[in-house]
């Protein structure tokens, strides 16, 4: 019998990547302490303001993690990542990871053991979450159904409801700045599948995939 769900993919910031570190540089280039950025942060997210308005709130330009050596390394995973992604491969899923990053940011991602199928990245797409147009790029490229990918993200408005409308299936994972946050707002009511951590997207897998009763 053939499952509902045949590829699982991940958004990268605060889902599979803690950023505290990344955060942390930006601090130290502002020369401000960590707290009142990521004070700053959190009330950027409350007003639903874009997270890059905290640039003009600090007073200092935009900055290019390059330009202080911020790299994505393996201790900047989430501790439940590696296990769960095997467990997913092992599974027969078709893993994917995607984000609103530089193509370079989510190939350093990949390039951690993670056993990944698909990599995309707006910068090389051309078009950004939450646009409907970044779920379709990855529909395409995995050469699959809307209904037969679930996608899994820190975020409502960037990632889960987005996803839902075009037609996904969606996993709300409440951690990381946004995912806390969000989980007070209305909209989290209505996002398919809310997990605390990855090994609840395997119980979301079970109940999509799980055979439905036929009713006489």
């Amino acid at each position: 019998m053939s499952r509902k769900i045949e590829a699982v993919v991940f958004d990268i910031g605060e889902t599979l990547v803690d950023e505290t570190r990344h955060w942390a540089a930006v601090a130290q280039y502002a020369g401000i302490p960590p707290l009142t950025l990521m004070g700053v942060l959190g009330g950027l997210i409350e007003r639903r303001e874009h997270h890059r308005s905290l640039f003009g709130y600090l007073q200092i330009e935009s900055v290019d993690p390059n330009i202080f050596g911020y790299q994505i390394e393996e201790r900047d995973l989430y501790p439940d990542v590696v296990s769960v992604v095997r467990q997913l491969k092992t599974a027969g899923y078709v893993i994917g990871i995607t984000g609103n990053q530089p193509l370079g940011a989510v190939q350093q991602v990949a390039a951690l053991g993670l056993p990944v199928d698909f990599v995309g990245s707006s910068s090389e797409w051309g078009v950004a979450k939450p646009d409907h147009g970044f779920f379709k790029r990855i529909a395409t490229g995995l050469g699959l159904g809307y209904d037969q990918i679930l996608y899994v993200g820190d975020r409502l408005d960037n990632d889960v409801l987005p996803a839902q409308e075009i037609g996904m299936h969606a996993a709300f994972i409440r951690r990381g700045p946004w995912g806390y946050l969000q989980a007070s707002w209305p909209g989290a009511a209505d996002a398919q599948h809310r997990i605390d951590g990855l090994a609840g997207v395997i119980r979301v897998l079970e109940r999509i995939n799980a055979p439905q009763e036929v009713r006489s």
